[in-house]
């Protein structure tokens, strides 16, 4: 008998992505095939968009087109050496889009490394989510101009900054809300237990999102949890909501609805966006390894830009007209996006030594000092040829 190699098993499927019936507990908006879907389950969420105008829903469209090109874009730019890594969203458009665009100019914001879409609402420059990536800086924005703190690379710990933060806006008597996003491996982090323990006692209005792409990197979610991840939030004590993570106007709805509670003083909620990540976790990453291509195109069916576009169409929200100029617009931001990647200066080698203590401190004085003689012994050798 011989045991199959990693390299030519044939991948697995997640058993929450397999083919199945109409999930019951999810709630969505708009099919697959782009039709306005209204019953008993949408009813609560109905109201946060039924006031949405063509304009809007043109809108919503624009953002999601516009993500997807600077994301592809990255990608691209990692493959030619531009970039060190890149996490792609593709796939999760619709969560972000809808999710983002449901929060306020006053509300905060917690990301991980992969909200793009959500940096893209709240108003940050593309570009500047590129530098950490490339290695010339730490962010490249300032969190408090936008209210979308840095990019986060441990997994799960935003969660414990947004419960703390907004702990400290119910002090404040203010009436904004606090959203912190994080994937389904992130769920099954310490970090985020604590998160949830703290809201829910101190009530906190904190809306925990969860993006649920089936796979913690090569591990399915059936490896993690033996229920849907919206029902851990039971055992703490506050609502949790499923929803079809690629409908753009069911994400916007109950996000919309999350926060309102938040802001009337009925605490934390749980979203799980059920969605599906198209592409690798990030481009060091092989998903042929360990997921099937059927399952990939079973996902590509539900395309949550395509979505969209077949309801728009449907009720006559756009013509070709709009579409066309938006394929330009998408194609200048790509261009944009390359040109500012290619022309960033490099670093300034002692600025990791700035910001580490508020009042400086001696060992780092020392550590400074001894860099600085490191380099020099390069001009040195180089004036010694």
């Amino acid at each position: 008998m011989t045991v199959e190699s990693t390299a030519t098993r044939k991948p697995r499927r997640s058993a929450g992505s397999k083919a199945k019936g109409a999930d019951p507990d999810l709630v969505q908006l708009l099919t697959p095939e782009g039709k306005r879907v209204k019953n008993a389950k949408t009813a609560p969420y109905d109201k946060y968009v039924a006031g949405i105008t063509p304009d809007e829903l043109r809108g919503l469209y624009r953002d999601m087109v516009l993500t997807r090109r600077f994301d592809a874009e990255a990608t691209a730019l990692q493959r030619q050496g531009e970039l060190g890594l890149w996490a792609s969203l593709l796939g999760q458009e619709a969560a972000q889009i809808g999710s983002g665009r449901a929060t306020r100019e006053d509300d905060y914001v917690f990301p991980t490394y992969r909200e793009h879409g959500v940096a893209w609402c709240r108003g940050v420059d593309p570009t500047n989510l590129l530098g950490m990536f490339r290695g010339v800086n730490h962010g490249g924005w300032d969190p408090t101009t936008n209210n979308f703190h840095l990019y986060t690379i441990v997994i799960g710990s935003q969660t414990l900054h947004a419960t703390g933060y907004a702990m400290g806006v119910t002090m404040d008597g203010a009436d904004s809300a606090v959203v912190a996003y994080f994937g389904d491996g992130a769920s099954s982090q310490g970090d985020v237990a604590e998160s949830f323990t703290f809201s829910a006692v101190y009530n906190a209005p904190v809306v925990f999102f969860c993006q649920n792409n089936q796979w913690a990197i090569s591990e399915p979610t059936e490896k993690q949890t033996r229920v849907p991840l919206y029902q851990r939030a039971q055992g703490y004590g506050f609502p949790g909501v499923r929803v079809d993570g690629n409908d753009v106007l069911a994400c916007l709805a109950v996000t919309k609805w999350a926060l309102e509670r938040a802001r009337n003083g009925e605490g934390p909620t749980l979203v799980e966006a059920y969605t599906y990540r198209m592409g690798a976790h990030t481009t060091s990453d092989d998903p042929t390894k360990y997921r099937a291509d059927e399952e990939r195109e079973s996902w590509e069916a539900k395309d949550p830009i395509l979505r969209l576009r077949r309801y728009l169409e449907a009720s006559n929200h756009a013509d070709e007209g709009f579409f066309a100029e938006l394929e330009a617009e998408s194609e200048a931001l790509g261009r944009r996006v390359r040109e500012a990647v290619r022309a960033m200066p490099d670093p300034d080698r002692f600025a990791l030594f700035e910001h580490v203590y508020a009042d400086g401190h001696a060992l780092v004085d020392e550590e400074r000092a001894q860099f600085a003689a490191y380099q020099a012994s390069f001009a040195d050798e180089e004036g010694g040829k």
